[in-house]
């Protein structure tokens, strides 16, 4: 009898909430969620830019998304996002396609939970 198991990918985000409440106080709430926001909406088109990117074996314009990621990551605090993003650039200049492939899928969970979170940050007025 051949069992299949589902494998359930669950990662934890982290978020440097200080880098968003600096944004707030510096800007204030509106020019700081109008900021946020952008980066939010900058982050999804990133990223399904990235997938394409990959899907269609265009190595140096996955690069360039991935590195306008880590931008964006830096800007709104997504140290997970940043991090992972780094991963995958790392291993954009190896030849181990296994963990390169591996290594954008988690960049794609990585980028919707750290979206949700920031959602949510956002939602309980900093």
């Amino acid at each position: 009898m051949t069992v299949v198991v589902k494998l359930c990918h669950r990662e934890t985000v982290r978020l440097d909430r200080a880098q968003l409440e600096r944004m707030y106080v510096q800007w204030g709430p509106v020019r700081a969620d109008k900021e946020v926001n952008q980066a939010l909406e900058d982050l999804a088109i990133g990223m399904a830019d990235v997938q394409k990117a990959h899907r269609q074996g265009r190595l140096e314009d996955l690069r360039e998304q991935v590195r306008n990621l880590i931008g964006i990551a830096n800007k709104i605090g997504m140290t997970s996002l940043g991090r992972v993003a780094r991963d995958v650039l790392d291993l954009s200049a190896t030849s181990d396609v296994a963990a390169f492939n591996a290594t954008i899928a988690r960049l794609g969970r990585i980028s919707e939970r750290s979206l949700i979170a920031v959602w949510d940050i956002q939602d309980m007025s900093l």
